[in-house]
């Protein structure tokens, strides 16, 4: 039976953390071997909201790096720089015909995105990102998208750019699927819903033992759990979610002597901090290997957008075919 595609993607900001490994990446990591996949590092989904690109390709680098650590296989999924496939920009351009303002008015995402970064004057691309977003999915014959809740709005308007294609011009593209990601988001050190580096509050996959610790040191816990013999709720305290993940074992334990008071929250970060420290070793020592190998980064980029063009350029053929115009 052959494998499905599966089409995923980052903005490139630079170095990943936690948040970004517990939302996704390690969900790539455990899908590579049950279907095809195709990374892409998204550097024109960056310009919806920075119009600065003196630090993209750079970015797109330590990105890379940090996939590459954690354990992306460049043999089994192909990673690649958007901007070096120009067959992104053409297919978003015909999808761009096939759906309306008021489509991409009520993308429930978009409406989240202009609230939190309090924008005040909608750019054109911001709008439409999504239909860029499809053409991604899309041009790869994308059949499996993995996403969080919050962007299935977005896979359906890929859907929908693909039904309206098919039945305008006939039958080239599959109607992907979102396949919903099973851990949930991993909340910031300050207690925020997400890690965020725009708010500060985030582990970095390249974060040292001593980093990890002065981090959670200022992590926030139970506010009224003061002193060590307080009992405290562990269903409120941040570090206790980072022991769910980093520290299964142990949870049970650590639940219960955080209510009776017995454990402290010092004692309780500084287990912790050994715990994710453990767990981020192989990938520092991994990316620490790769920082040093340029060469080795720009042959997987190289590879990976050689495989993307071929794949691009046929599906491209296809609808250039299905339209007439080729």
């Amino acid at each position: 039976m052959e494998k499905k595609v599966i089409l995923s993607g980052m903005r490139p900001t630079g170095r990943l953390h936690v948040g970004h490994y517990v939302g996704a990446l390690e969900n790539w990591i455990a899908l590579q071997n049950d279907y095809r996949n195709y990374h892409l590092i998204a550097d024109y989904h960056v310009l919806t909201t920075n119009l600065d690109t003196s630090s993209i390709y750079q970015d797109s680098l330590e990105m890379l790096i940090d996939w590459l650590a954690a354990g992306l296989d460049p043999e089994k999924s192909p990673m690649f720089r958007q901007s070096q496939v120009k067959e992104h920009c053409e297919l978003q351009l015909i999808f761009s015909m096939l759906i309306t303002v008021n489509r991409l008015e009520r993308n429930p995402t978009l409406k989240d995105q202009i609230r939190d970064l309090e924008i005040e004057n909608l750019v054109y691309g911001h709008l439409g990102y999504p239909v860029l977003q499809s053409a991604d999915i899309l041009l790869y014959k994308g059949q499996v998208v993995p996403v969080g809740e919050d962007q299935v709005p977005h896979i359906e308007i890929t859907r929908e750019l693909a039904r309206r294609f098919n039945h305008t011009y006939g039958q080239v593209f599959p109607e992907p699927e979102p396949l919903l990601t099973k851990t949930p988001r991993l909340i910031g050190l300050d207690g925020n819903a997400k890690m965020s580096k725009s708010l500060g509050n985030t582990i970095f996959l390249s974060d040292t033992k001593e980093e990890i610790k002065l981090k959670l040191r200022k992590a926030v816990t139970d506010t009224q759990k003061l002193r060590k013999g307080d009992p405290g709720r562990p269903e409120v305290c941040v570090v206790f979610s980072y022991h769910q993940k980093f520290n299964p074992d142990e949870v049970l334990e650590i639940s219960r002597d955080c209510s009776t008071g017995k454990l402290g929250c010092v004692d309780c970060k500084l287990k912790c901090t050994g715990k994710i420290d453990s767990f981020l070793k192989p990938i520092y020592e991994k990316r620490k290997e790769l920082e040093t190998n340029n060469a080795l980064l720009i042959e997987i980029l190289n590879d990976g957008e050689t495989k993307a063009r071929g794949i691009a350029g046929d599906t491209m053929a296809q609808v250039r075919d299905a339209m007439k115009i080729g």
